[in-house]
């Protein structure tokens, strides 16, 4: 289980409320169970592409999309991996039977 540690500022900045890192999820507060759904989403899709390749994509694709929409927001919420962790964060139990590599 990803250790949850309480942080005073994020790095990205004051709109986000948690960031997963590997094994950890940082937070600026407490979280809910639907956000420490999304975040653990997050570990799951870093684990299975080996970490530094999520990151790398995550990172590619963001700028992509930032001069396709010309929107640093929406692009964060096209991100394959955001999608798929927003769409399903309510799901609680939607980790027991996520299908591998299925970004979306």
């Amino acid at each position: 289980m990803p250790k949850i540690l309480k942080i005073k500022k994020l790095p990205l900045g004051k709109d986000f409320l948690a960031l997963t890192l590997g094994e950890f999820i940082l937070t600026k507060e407490p979280l809910s169970p639907y956000a420490v759904n999304h975040e653990l989403i997050h570990v799951a899709q870093q684990r299975e592409l080996l970490y530094i390749p999520f990151f790398v994509w995550y990172g590619i694709e963001w700028l992509v999309l930032c001069i396709k929409y010309r929107d640093r927001t929406k692009a964060y919420y096209n991100i394959r991996f955001e999608k798929e962790a927003y769409r399903h964060q309510k799901d609680l139990s939607y980790l027991k039977h996520r299908r591998h590599y299925h970004y979306q």
